[in-house]
């Protein structure tokens, strides 16, 4: 059962495969959607500072009626945040917004700011190394278990690589049928960080394509269900996201194989032109 089945990280914590991700989800209903999660059988919960709802995700994992040790709770570095002052200060107002003691994994954002993805060349070296220095900080303290990076490519994987002590155990990713960075999950693979994909389902906007319908039916399964085990056979973290506790367990009901073939077909399957009215978003090509 997907529920029930972990990837070790390059330090040895484990973490879950299928996790719940909060973005979209107003921060007076994280609360109920982190316990209707966790009643569904999720082990994983995964917010930001940028989304605006740490404080109920973190009222929801307290309240949720798990130990702190039986749930796992990742977060994010301001993608704004590239001083080591900014970020170190960040991460300690997640955990006390959060009201938690240490978190299982932090994550730097985006290796720009906003504003810049998509306009920019700057890859802001220096400043992800500062952030990323506050990151280590913290694990070495035990404030947080896990660290890593998102939306960070090869180039900026290897430039933080350069002067980081501690390699990134994770890096968060865009990855859904039709947008799949096959070179990008390979090397995270190959140099044993975890990739953990964001938006499995495309926002949604993968549902109107007649050609993924037809793979899913062969198999008995909605498109949603195909999307979360295509992202699962990649060897990723799937993290769909959703407040709708039936999708929490059909997104969860994934325990069939697809096909090698099919997983080539799906792999090369032609590129998503838009992300309808999400596509202003930078994380789906757009600009701030």
């Amino acid at each position: 059962m997907v529920l029930n089945e972990t990837y070790t990280l390059s330090n040895g914590v484990k973490i879950p495969t299928l996790g719940l991700g909060t973005w979209f989800i107003d921060d007076d209903k994280a609360a109920d959607a982190v316990k209707d999660a966790v009643d569904a059988g999720y082990r994983l919960i995964d917010t930001a500072q940028a989304y605006g709802n740490e404080r109920g995700v973190g009222e929801g994992v307290r309240n949720c009626g798990l130990k702190r040790e039986d749930i796992f709770v990742g977060s994010k570095v301001a993608a704004e945040h590239k001083t080591y002052e900014e970020a170190k200060a960040g991460i300690n107002e997640t955990l006390e917004k959060m009201g938690l003691d240490y978190l299982d994994l932090m994550i730097i954002h985006s290796p720009q700011p906003w504003v810049e993805v998509n306009q920019s060349d700057n890859r802001y070296v220096e400043g992800n190394r500062e952030a990323w220095r506050a990151l280590e900080e913290a694990y070495n303290e035990g404030k947080l278990k896990a660290i890593g990076v998102s939306n960070f490519q090869i180039e900026d994987i290897e430039s933080l690589m350069e002067t980081a002590k501690i390699k990134p155990m994770v890096n968060q990713i865009l990855c859904h049928i039709s947008n799949t960075p096959l070179e990008l999950i390979d090397y995270c693979q190959k140099h044993d960080i975890t990739v953990e994909a964001y938006s499995p389902i495309a926002h949604g906007e993968i549902l109107d394509q007649p050609e993924i319908k037809v793979i899913a039916d062969k198999y008995g399964v909605s498109v949603p269900q195909l999307c979360v085990r295509y992202t699962v056979q990649l060897g990723t973290v799937s993290l769909p996201k959703t407040a709708n506790k039936d999708h929490m367990k059909t997104n969860a009901d994934v325990d069939f194989e697809i096909s090698a073939e099919d997983m080539e077909i799906l792999k090369n399957f032609k590129k998503i032109e838009n992300y309808g009215a999400n596509s202003e978003f930078p994380v789906y090509g757009g600009k701030l």
